[in-house]
């Protein structure tokens, strides 16, 4: 299993980034995808859920309170990538944003891209 995270950058407040995650060793589309955050000093918190399979509708996803109707999360089965799209950002936003797999017992990590906002 291989996850590897780009996208990253600065930004000012308000800016928009779009951070994708190229997977790979594993079947992509059977697995919900999962998206984390650290800032320095933090731990590591949860920010966003694609599920595995949608329906007419889309896929399902879900959001930590602290993103929700500023990040967007999507996925393409078809290129084994998730996306996160982050739109008015704020300085604390400010963390290394890793992708997640949980596959039979054990979660996969990438290594994360750097996301910094500030003026």
């Amino acid at each position: 299993v291989q996850l590897v995270e780009s996208g990253g950058g600065s930004v000012q407040p308000g800016g928009s980034l779009r951070l994708s995650c190229a997977a790979s060793g594993f079947a992509f589309s059977n697995y919900a995808m999962l998206w984390y955050r650290q800032a320095p000093g933090q731990e590591r918190e949860y920010v966003a859920t694609v599920s595995s399979a949608g329906d007419n509708n889309g896929f399902n996803v879900d959001y930590a309170d602290s993103v929700k109707a500023r990040f967007t999360v999507s996925r393409d089965n078809a290129k084994n990538t998730v996306y996160l799209q982050m739109n008015s950002l704020k300085p604390e936003d400010t963390a290394v944003y890793y992708c997640k797999v949980y596959r039979r017992g054990v979660d996969y990590w990438g290594k994360g891209t750097q996301v910094t906002v500030s003026s």
